[in-house]
Formats: C-alpha cells, structure tokens, sequence
C-alpha cells in the first residue's frame, strides 16, 4: 500500500494503474523509469513493454509544454524520487 502523505504518491498511485491498464500515460512512463527503486520497496509493478521510457517522456513533455520541457522533465523525475527517498525513510 502506498501512503497517501508520501510526496509524489499521487503520481505513483496513477502510473501503477495506468500500467496496468496498459495505459502510456506521463505517471505510467515514470513508475516505468524508477520501477528498480520501487520494486526495491516492494511495490508491485504491472507488466509493461514501453522501450525507452526516459525518452518517451520527455517527448511526450516536449509535445505538451514545448520550450518547458526540460524544467518540467527535471521537475517530475525529482518528485518521484523524493517519493522514493520518503518511503525509504518509512518502510
């Protein structure tokens, strides 16, 4: 289970179900990129075939925010690793 307090939880929360569905969705490409550090707290990630995550991301960033995409990049890959050094701090 994961706590709803934990910074970035909402963005985890969504990309674990996005994966499941099969869904290539913002959250889903970045459970995707830190699923090595969340498998290591025992989150179960959904199957998922998506090459290139980091890539993928930051196009699909570039598509929606154009000249911001590099801050916004930058911006959700720190919230979801102060989710992981958060539920390090917990587990």
């Amino acid at each position: 289970m994961i706590d709803d307090s934990l910074p970035g939880a909402e963005i985890i929360k969504q990309g674990l179900a996005d994966l499941a569905d099969g869904t290539e969705s913002i959250p889903a490409l970045l459970v995707a990129i830190a699923s090595p550090g969340l498998e290591s707290l025992g989150i179960v990630i959904p199957p998922f075939s998506i090459e290139s995550p980091q890539l993928r991301l930051y196009r699909r960033l570039e598509a929606e925010h154009d000249l911001q995409a590099h801050s916004k990049y930058n911006a959700l890959r720190r919230r979801v690793a102060s989710f992981l050094r958060a539920a390090r701090c917990v587990s």
